[in-house]
């Protein structure tokens, strides 16, 4: 069933609204997306342009001869992949208001990626909130952690 979704980049200039309809996403490794996250992989959630509205255009920038990516040029916050001659584009998982709902189904660019972060599980783990210099940081500076 179609549902509306919001989202946005860190520092809330650019926003958007989706008209999404299923849960699927995928993971991208492509050395172009490395490089354009400065990551291992991004998460994408794919729907067609005709489904998103921004409040505020993203800014863009041309990362190859094919397609452009659309980032806030304030925080920085990558948030989109757009082929040019393509009808859909891709949004990132992590940029929408509510990402727990996407659940990755394929992997795409695989010819560059790490198989070493696929599977992190096995990681000792540990929450924000038990980290004591990032829990010391953010309450000498503003009081409370982030929410």
């Amino acid at each position: 069933m179609a549902e509306k979704m919001t989202g946005g980049c860190q520092c809330g200039r650019v926003r958007y609204t989706a008209t999404i309809e299923d849960d699927d996403a995928y993971l991208c490794h492509c050395r172009m997306c490395q490089r354009a996250t400065g990551g291992v992989s991004i998460a994408f959630k794919n729907v067609p342009k005709e489904v998103v509205r921004w409040e505020r255009q993203p800014d863009r920038y041309a990362s190859s001869p094919i397609a452009e990516r659309g980032f806030c040029a304030s925080c920085g916050t990558p948030l989109t992949y757009e082929a040019h001659d393509h009808d859909r584009m891709d949004l990132t998982v992590g940029s929408f208001d509510d990402p727990w709902r996407f659940k990755p189904t394929e992997h795409s660019g695989c010819e560059s990626w790490h198989r070493d972060w696929l599977d992190t599980s096995h990681l000792p783990a540990t929450r924000t909130d038990e980290n004591p210099s990032v829990v010391r940081r953010w309450m000498e500076k503003v009081g409370k952690l982030p929410a």
